[in-house]
Order: C-alpha cells, then sequence, then structure tokens
C-alpha cells in the first residue's frame, strides 16, 4: 500500500500504549487482510474479539484509518488495531521477515498472500447509519433445475430489475469491491451504492457459495454446459445457511413445477401423504396418494410442493424416491403386496410410513393379522463380581429370546419398535453380549445401570431382581452436612467441619477425597452403592470446591477468613446440607439488623441525628466491627454526610492512636462542602483538604499523619496516586461513588489502590444504568463480596440482591420523614412552534431512515456514539434550535414557555433552580434574562469549588430568585434548600440524574413543599425518553428492591421505539 509510515509516526499517531499493544499483536500474527491496493487496505485483527479495520489513502497523500472496537469518547488517538495493521503494512513494503524468532522464515508478503485466502467477514455494502450512498433494490429468483441425474436448486439475482449475467464475476467483484456494470445506463459502485442488511447478508452468503459450487460440482463429476451464466448453483451443503437469509429478503421469486410464487414457506407439520393398506378381490395392496404433487431434492433432504417445502432425513428421501420409482415402474398408485408378506409389512414399514404421512390398514387386515401385544421381561443377577441380564420378548404364549435365532411365526405382527428400544437400551448401557444374554464387568457401569437405566426399563418392562441385586442398592439414608460456627476471638474467622452419621469415621475422609473426584458413588464396605449424586452431597461438593484457601481440612474442621467465606454463604440457611450454629446465626443477626449490635454515638451529635441516621451509623459501626465494606445508599437529601461524620467521629481516638488518619475523596464540587459540614457537625476534627498546585499537594501528603481527616478530589487522586498509596489510612469515604461505576477508568483505578481498614461507598444511585456498575463499586470498597466480573455476570439478579443486601443501607424520604414537606412533580407539554416542527421533522426523517435498515446486535454497539449524536440533535431542536443552527430566528415553544414560567415565579414569590444540559442553553436563557434585567446566579463545570460554596450560601440566604446550573456539573453535592421550585428544561436519559437534580432542593433543611416542573415538547423524542426512564428506573429495584424485576438498557428496541421505527 502507497502510504508513508514508520515506527516513530505510528507511535505519534497511535500513542505509546496502542503502539506496544499493536506490536504484540502483530508479532503475533493474528492479523487476516482481506483487501490490499495502493489505496485501500482492509483486515480483521484477531484479539479478545474480532475488529474489522481500513486504512485508505487520502488525495493529500495521507490516509485514513478506521476500526469497528469500541473507543472510548474524547479519545483523538487511533487505538491498537489501526497500530497493529500500519506495523504490518510497514514491514511488508519493506520487504522485512516476519517472526524470525518463532522460527517463521516466511516474508510479509508471503503471509498476505495466505492470509489473502481466508474468506473475507463482511465487506461493508451494507446500509450504514447515517448513510450518504444510494441504496439499490435487489432481487433473487430460486428454482429447482435438473443437473445430470440430480434436482439441485439455483439462483439468480435482479439489481434495480436488471437480470445479473454472469452471476459469479458479478460476486467475484463484489468480494474484492470493485465497481461491477449492470447496464449501459447503470454500475454498481460501493463508494456510491449500498444495499439493504437483508440484501447484504444474501450476498455475502453467494459469495462464500462460488467456491463450495465448483468444489461440489468436481466432487460430484457434474457440469453446468447448459446452465445460464446468471444462474449460481447452490450446493446442498450452502443450503441450510442461505435458506433463512432468503426467507428475510423482500423481493424473492420461488418457481417450482410450472409454478410461480413470491416466496417460500419452511414447513413443520406432517406430508400430506396418504398411505393405505388395502384387501381387494383376495389381493392385498399399499395405496400411496399424493406423492405426484411433490418434488423430492434427496440431496437436500427436502420435498417441495408448491410454495412449500418440508426438511426429511436422508433415509426418508431415499424412501420417497423409491416410492416413486415403484409407482412410475407399474404405472399405478396401488402397489401389490404378497400375502406371505403382509407380517412383515405391518412390523416394519407401517412404523416407518407413519414418519412420512397418514396411515390407515383396513379392517379386515387388522382382524386376520391381530397385533399380539408385547411383554418384555428383564432378569437380573449378580454372580462372581459380574452383573448378569437376560432379556425375553412375551407374545402371549409364545416366548422369544431377541439373541437367539428365531423362525418366522405365521400371523405373529412383532412389536419391533419396542423390540428395537429396548436393545438399544441395553447396547447403550456397555453390556457384553453371549450367546443368549448380557453381562457387565465393570462397577462404574453396573452403578449406571442400576440407578439410571433400571428405573427407566421399569417403565418399559417387567424386571425381575434377585438379593444380591437388591443389596447393591443400599437402602439407607445418609445425609451429609457441613456444621458452620463464627469464631470472633480467631478475627472473624468462620469454621466448616463436614459430618456425615452412619458411615464410620474412617471412612468419611474416603466419601470426601470421592466427592472430589467428583465421583457418582461411594461403595461401602457391605458393597453397596452410596449415591453421591443426591442433592445434599451436590451441595456440599459445590461448597467445598468454592471454598478459596483451605487452612485445615473439612473433618477436623477447615478455618477460613469471614470476608472470604461470603460467596460460600448464599442462601445458607435454605441450604439443608449446612448446619449453622448458634455463634454463626449471632453473626447473620448482626448484619441483618444493624441495631442488634449497639455502639454508643459521639456526644456532640446525640440530639442531632435522627433515628434513621442513627440506625446508618450503627450500621456502619457493625460492618467495620467485622471488618466488611458497605455502600450507604441512602436517598438524595438524607443526609449521607453527617452520618459519615458520626463514624469518624466514634472512631477518631482509635484513629489518633494508630497515627492513621481518614480519607474523604468526592468531587472537586463538593470538597469544600464536606469542610463546611465538618466545621458545622465535628469542629475538634484537624482537617486537610488536599488541592492547589502540585508542590503544594506533595507538601500536604507529606504532612497527612499529622492529621485526622484528609480531604481530596477524584481528579487529584488520580494525579496523586502514588503519594496516596503509600499510606494505609483508618477509613476512607468514595462519596458520590458512581464516579468510578466503570472498572476501565482511571478513577476505578486509582481508588482501588488505596488502603484503609473501613471503606464505605456514599451514593444515592449506585445503579444507573448496568448491574455491573454495582460489581465496580464493591470491586473497590469489598472486593471479597463478588470477586471478579466474569464470577459476577454468571450471577442472577436474585442472588446478586441476596449476598449484597445487608452490605447496601438504602432508605427513601418517604419512609423515613413522615414530616418532611411534600414534593410535587408536574409535567408540561408544549407544542413545538412551527419552523421548529419542520426543522425536526427533517432531522428525524433521516436519522430514522439512516438507522432503519442498518439496525442490529452488532452494528448498534459500534455506531452507537453516532446515534447518540443524532438524538442529541433532535433533542437541541427541542430545547432551541439556536443551540446548533447558525441565525437561527424563529424561536422555540420551550423557550418561550420558561421564560413565562420564571415570570409567574417572580409575582408569586418563588424561588426557581433550572437545569439543562447544555451549558449554551443556559447561555441563552442567561441572556434573555438579562436583557429583563433580572438578576441570577450561574453554575457549571468550570465553576471553582469555593465558588460553588459561596453562590450556593449566598442564595439559601435569599439573594437572587433564579438559578441556572448545568445538569452534570450541579446534579450532586450541593444544597440549595433556600429554593422551592426546580425546572427540567431538558430530558436526560436516565432519571436519576434528573432526580439528583431535583434533590438539590428537596433535602434536610427543607421547610417549604418543593414543586419539581419537567418540561416536554409534545410529540417529540421527548416523551419517548421519558417512557425509557419508567424502565430504567426498575434497575435499582432489580438489585435494592425484591419486588421489581428486569432493567433496561439503551438497546436495539429502545432506539426504534424512540424513533418510532417498526420491527
Amino acid at each position: 500500500m502507497n502510504i508513508k509510515v514508520s515506527n516513530k509516526s505510528i507511535k505519534e499517531r497511535c500513542g505509546t500504549v496502542s503502539f506496544k499493544s499493536g506490536e504484540s499483536i502483530y508479532k503475533s500474527n493474528n492479523i487476516t487482510f482481506h483487501t490490499y491496493s495502493v489505496d485501500v487496505c482492509e483486515a480483521t485483527v484477531k484479539t479478545t474479539e474480532d475488529f474489522r479495520v481500513i486504512i485508505k489513502k487520502a488525495r493529500n497523500g495521507d490516509f485514513y484509518s478506521s476500526c469497528s472496537c469500541p473507543t472510548l469518547a474524547g479519545y483523538k488517538k487511533d487505538c491498537q488495531h489501526v497500530a497493529a495493521v500500519l506495523l504490518a503494512i510497514y514491514h511488508h513494503e519493506r520487504g522485512n521477515p516476519v517472526l524470525l524468532e518463532s522460527g517463521q522464515n516466511a516474508s510479509v508478503s508471503n503471509d498476505l498472500i495466505h492470509m489473502f485466502q481466508e474468506p473475507p467477514s463482511r465487506t461493508g455494502k451494507s446500509q450504514r447509519h447515517f448513510e450518504n450512498r444510494e441504496m439499490v433494490e435487489a432481487a433473487f429468483t430460486l428454482r429447482p433445475v435438473p443437473v445430470s441425474d440430480r434436482i439441485l436448486f439455483s439462483i439468480e439475482v435482479q439489481i434495480n430489475g436488471e437480470q445479473i449475467n454472469p452471476i459469479r464475476t458479478f460476486l467475484t467483484d463484489m468480494k474484492a469491491n470493485r465497481p461491477y456494470k449492470i447496464s449501459n445506463l447503470f454500475t454498481f459502485d460501493l463508494d456510491l451504492h449500498c444495499y439493504s442488511v437483508e440484501t447484504d447478508a444474501v450476498i455475502q452468503q453467494l459469495i462464500e457459495i462460488i467456491s463450495d459450487e465448483q468444489i461440489y460440482l468436481e466432487k460430484q463429476a457434474l457440469f453446468l454446459s447448459d446452465m445460464p451464466g446468471s444462474q449460481l448453483l447452490i450446493p446442498p451443503s450452502s443450503w441450510k445457511a442461505l435458506a433463512p437469509l432468503l426467507k428475510k429478503v423482500a423481493n424473492i421469486s420461488f418457481f417450482v413445477d410450472g409454478g410461480h410464487y413470491s416466496g417460500f414457506n419452511m414447513m413443520e407439520e406432517q406430508l400430506p401423504l396418504h398411505f393405505d393398506f388395502l384387501k381387494r378381490d383376495h389381493s392385498y395392496y399399499l395405496s400411496v396418494k399424493g406423492l405426484n404433487k411433490f418434488v423430492i431434492m434427496r440431496d437436500y433432504s427436502i420435498v417441495l410442493q408448491k410454495a412449500n417445502i418440508w426438511n426429511l432425513s436422508e433415509q426418508d428421501s431415499d424412501r420417497l424416491l423409491e416410492f416413486k420409482r415403484v409407482i412410475g415402474a407399474i404405472n399405478t398408485n396401488d402397489i401389490p403386496i404378497p400375502k406371505e408378506q403382509i407380517p412383515i409389512y405391518l412390523e416394519k414399514v407401517v412404523p416407518g410410513l407413519k414418519r412420512l404421512g397418514e396411515v390407515k390398514v383396513a379392517k379386515s387386515l387388522q382382524k386376520k393379522w391381530e397385533k399380539t401385544p408385547l411383554v418384555v421381561k428383564l432378569y437380573l443377577d449378580r454372580v462372581s463380581n459380574r452383573l448378569l441380564a437376560g432379556l425375553e420378548f412375551h407374545y402371549g404364549s409364545i416366548v422369544i429370546n431377541p439373541l437367539e435365532s428365531h423362525p418366522q411365526t405365521s400371523n405373529l405382527i412383532r412389536n419391533k419398535e419396542k423390540e428395537e428400544e429396548i436393545l438399544q437400551i441395553m447396547e447403550d448401557s456397555k453390556f457384553t453380549q453371549t450367546d443368549s444374554g448380557y453381562f457387565l464387568h465393570n462397577e462404574d457401569l453396573e452403578y449406571d445401570f442400576l440407578t439410571y437405566v433400571v428405573p427407566k426399563l421399569q417403565k418399559l418392562a417387567q424386571v425381575y431382581t434377585t438379593t444380591a441385586i437388591r443389596n447393591r442398592i443400599t437402602k439407607d439414608s445418609f445425609f451429609p452436612r457441613i456444621r458452620v460456627k463464627f469464631k470472633k476471638e480467631r478475627t472473624n474467622w468462620l469454621e466448616y467441619k463436614f459430618e456425615l452419621d452412619g458411615i464410620p469415621d474412617d471412612q468419611v475422609r474416603e466419601v470426601l477425597e470421592a466427592l472430589e473426584e467428583k465421583r457418582k458413588y461411594f461403595r461401602l464396605r457391605n458393597g453397596s452403592f452410596m449415591s453421591l449424586e443426591t442433592k445434599e452431597f451436590h451441595d456440599i461438593q459445590r461448597f467445598l470446591q468454592g471454598l478459596p484457601e483451605q487452612n485445615g481440612d473439612p473433618i477436623n474442621g477447615l478455618r477460613m477468613p469471614l470476608e472470604k467465606s461470603l460467596k460460600l454463604l448464599d442462601n445458607v440457611e435454605r441450604n439443608q446440607a449446612i448446619f449453622v450454629e448458634e455463634s454463626f446465626r449471632t453473626f447473620l443477626e448482626h448484619i441483618r439488623q444493624p441495631g442488634s449490635l449497639t455502639f454508643d454515638v459521639p456526644d456532640s451529635l446525640s440530639t442531632i441525628l435522627r433515628g434513621y441516621q442513627v440506625e446508618g451509623f450503627q450500621w456502619m459501626k457493625t460492618l467495620a466491627y467485622y471488618g466488611f465494606g458497605g455502600i450507604l445508599a441512602d436517598d438524595m437529601g438524607l443526609g449521607k454526610t453527617l452520618q459519615s461524620i458520626a463514624f469518624i467521629l466514634s472512631e477518631l481516638e482509635e484513629s489518633r492512636t494508630t497515627n492513621q488518619p481518614s480519607l474523604i475523596v468526592c468531587p472537586s464540587s463538593v470538597v469544600y462542602n464536606w469542610r463546611n459540614e465538618l466545621n458545622k457537625f465535628a469542629p475538634d476534627i484537624k482537617v486537610s483538604i488536599i488541592d492547589g498546585k502540585k508542590k503544594d499537594r506533595l507538601r500536604l501528603q507529606e504532612n497527612m499523619d499529622n492529621n485526622d481527616l484528609i480531604i481530596t478530589s477524584y481528579s487529584l487522586l488520580r494525579r496523586d496516586v502514588q503519594g496516596f498509596e503509600k499510606h494505609h489510612f483508618h477509613s476512607v469515604f468514595f462519596d458520590e461513588a458512581q464516579a468510578f461505576k466503570n472498572p476501565i477508568t482511571q478513577t476505578a483505578r486509582a481508588v482501588k489502590k488505596i488502603q484503609s481498614t473501613n471503606k464505605f461507598a456514599l451514593t444515592g444511585t449506585p445503579v444507573e444504568n448496568a448491574i455491573e456498575e454495582l460489581w465496580s463499586i464493591f470491586h473497590v470498597i469489598f472486593p471479597d463480596l463478588f470477586l471478579g466480573l466474569k464470577e459476577y455476570s454468571h450471577l442472577s439478579k436474585k442472588k446478586i440482591r441476596s449476598r449484597s443486601k445487608p452490605f447496601i443501607l438504602r432508605r427513601m424520604k418517604k419512609d423515613v420523614l413522615s414530616e418532611f414537606p411534600e414534593k410535587s412533580e408536574t409535567q408540561i407539554s408544549v407544542e413545538l412552534h412551527p419552523e421548529q416542527k419542520k426543522l425536526y421533522a427533517a432531522y428525524l426523517a433521516k436519522l430514522r431512515h439512516d438507522t432503519l435498515k442498518h439496525l442490529d446486535q452488532d452494528t448498534i454497539r459500534k455506531n452507537k456514539i453516532r446515534i447518540l449524536a443524532g438524538l442529541t440533535r433532535l433533542r437541541q431542536i427541542c430545547c432551541h434550535p439556536a443551540l446548533f443552527v447558525d441565525q437561527y430566528t424563529a424561536g422555540s415553544a420551550k423557550f418561550d414557555k420558561l421564560i413565562e414560567m420564571i415570570e409567574e415565579a417572580r409575582l408569586a414569590k418563588r424561588r426557581v433552580l433550572i437545569f439543562s444540559q447544555f451549558t449554551k442553553m443556559l447561555d441563552l436563557i442567561g441572556r434573555e434574562l438579562a436583557g429583563k434585567e433580572r438578576s441570577f446566579f450561574y453554575l457549571d463545570g468550570q465553576t471553582p469549588s469555593e465558588e460553588r460554596v459561596e453562590i450556593c450560601s449566598m442564595f439559601n440566604e435569599g439573594e437572587r430568585d433564579v438559578f441556572l446550573i448545568s445538569l452534570k456539573a450541579g446534579g450532586t453535592g450541593l444544597n440549595l434548600t433556600g429554593a422551592d421550585t426546580v425546572i427540567l428544561y431538558d430530558t436526560w436519559w436516565n432519571p436519576a440524574i434528573e432526580e439528583q437534580a431535583a434533590d438539590r432542593a428537596y433535602r434536610i433543611g427543607q421547610t417549604q413543599n418543593v414543586q419539581v416542573i419537567k418540561l416536554v415538547t409534545r410529540g417529540t423524542i421527548e416523551e419517548k425518553m421519558n417512557e425509557l426512564q419508567g424502565k430504567k428506573r426498575q434497575l435499582i429495584g432489580e438489585i435494592l428492591d425484591e419486588e421489581k424485576q428486569d432493567g433496561a438498557y439503551l438497546t436495539e428496541d429502545d432506539i426504534r421505539d424512540i424513533l418510532m421505527l417498526d420491527k
């Protein structure tokens, strides 16, 4: 490829980290090239997933790059996959050998040639999101055609009504991304044209079929000399993959047996065939009706009738073909049957015919050859360490040993189907066959046979057993159990002990060894089998396998730290195999009922804390007593800060004794809120805020041990984590802990490094969008609760809720504050202005068109940013088109309504908080208010922390009546109880963000009723977003409230619903 790259330029383009990762991928030979030319290169990079990389030369000599991996928003450099492909191009153009260290001496060129032979994944002809290319109409024609002595499917393609001929050249050009001339007036070019997703799937499959067709023809020695060039043969091996894809395309013509149909149906019901056994004039016949209406395609194991297709087994296809041959040879549908063969037909042929169609037997035949019921008898004995079996088939007085030869008995119709079923069971049980019976000489097989097969045979046969067999199956019941004891004196350890009544102590250890080896049974000394497959043994086996470490043994007592035992205790009280002693029950009671363990509330706060806050304090103290971490998830405004201060005060003496300060990590916007609250409620605590310039922060870090409490922000912790991770803190509180809900972020990595005896997370929204966010928080404050994310992802929501419940404390205002002022929520709908509505309709139509045809599980992940960008444009139009449309002067209905409401609030002497996601929208509102000489406060992400505290205090003291706030910057950490009205100007995806904003006013200290008003434009995306919010509210309930089910994500269905797209 003719582009200028070097190791240095690749490193500059991708960054050092991506360059090193890409180099590793390149050296591992995990790149497959599909297109490699002067101007363009397409490749698949194989890592944990396959990612598609495209490198395209620009006109100015530079090049563009793209990758299908989900890169982080705002990250400007290329990813590791692009780096790997660029390195491959660089070495290929230089002619350097590849992987000499692993013994491969071939050049990159040879490797690339080999890789070109790999089949491509997708070639990008399908419609993309925000597509600018013209979508062409494609149609397909499917028909069975004779090839030598066979009937095979062929397919034809039409593009914009023009027949493609030759089809193989067309598909080859599509594979190579070359333009293809369809007619004198139209050439298909991938830069200008695209298919629908359904059509593209079929085209990709046909590209694969080109090589399959040639292989099939050569293997079967077939020739296509008479087949038109417009037809592509479909090999039988390709049919199963192609058929469901053809079912999805809009235009498919099906020609069969002289008929023309739009599409085809895959039938599940039985074939409409009729088989009648008749007696006519002392002769017997099998009459076949309906077979002449079918086209039988043996190679595909299917039959066709009009537009209907039935799948058959290969054997049944052969039978139908044979019927058709016989009927054609005798030129009649009635096949004569010799009288002496009637019993064989009734025994063997009738059961097979019933799979093909409806079977009727004349009454005269049924009476003459009446079927005698089959009685199967099985005799079991045990001699010389071998299990012996004898089998007999009884038809009335006739006894047949199936292992001995017997002459055909006149007029006896044997139940061959049941006989074969019994014989197959014996064969599957691995019996050795003798001249007249069976035997097993393997203890494992004997156990399986007696345990599983005999109960099954007892439903089909009469089973007779000797005493030796009956003694082999123990009648005693064994109840294994694990005894659990809590040992506080051993620094919070649990002790487990395995017990099994009725078994000698020296054999108990052998039973455990059998469980470890996952054996199905244990042979007792009396020779009987004790099953290890009971629920109790399975529970114990899973329990023992889940032990993270073994200090001791399960017989004499196995001891583990309490925090590492938690995952083993799911549903412990409902597990009959686990017996818990009183010491452990007491521990569970303490965790479930924090008030049952009493700790003294600090004197200075004893008259300040409300009852539920005392309970929260007791809960934190209880968890700390046992060495656990927890999430205080109280509703916004219930005083999580005050409860944390109470805990810090209660531990102050120990903290000073050990010279270990406590640490608070919070958003930078609330650092000084914490200082103010500490000054108010705990003025004796020596506090150090670590902020400022780096040299100042380093100096403060060096003196941390001289303070009682350290406060810093998440952003500064990321920068200074090396200084913080060296210290061991007494307690750490992560305020607004949703800040590290994504475990791969730098923030999550930084907080994970903090060492502390006690760890607590404070957040009103522990789950916002996905339950993995809860794992991320616990992974920091209590990593032993769930261990790895992979294990967590396999847990049911019920299991997650059960395990995490003792370690999450969540109370809502309505549940704990009966005297709290009311909060009313109102939604006001406004109609878009005419010009605003036209603009909205145009953007919506484009977004729907660009999204509709290419919305599936794979592409939604890759194009989510584009889709969300389009949705954001629609939301901005609802707010005010001037947010992005230059020179827009037609106005905004919502904006006009807001200004009207602000004036009404002034006259009613109400004080208003106005939230918007868009700071430019706040600027528009601010300019309008300034023009009306209305003073207001303004706060966004650029407002310094100390200034935030100052202007909030000024507002709460009565200065100015309007506060404009950025939703993201001001949605947390602010106390604005001076307001009594909250206006949410624009709708956000996640209701938790809006609720946090509303609770800036609706919190402790509020004395007035609070009105929350949502402005929504009627008939727009905002109404759909409100519906989506209702689903997302279930997410927290899934984990924290047992009654609620099913969460919500921005899924394909969400986007379809928001854009009003039909499936």
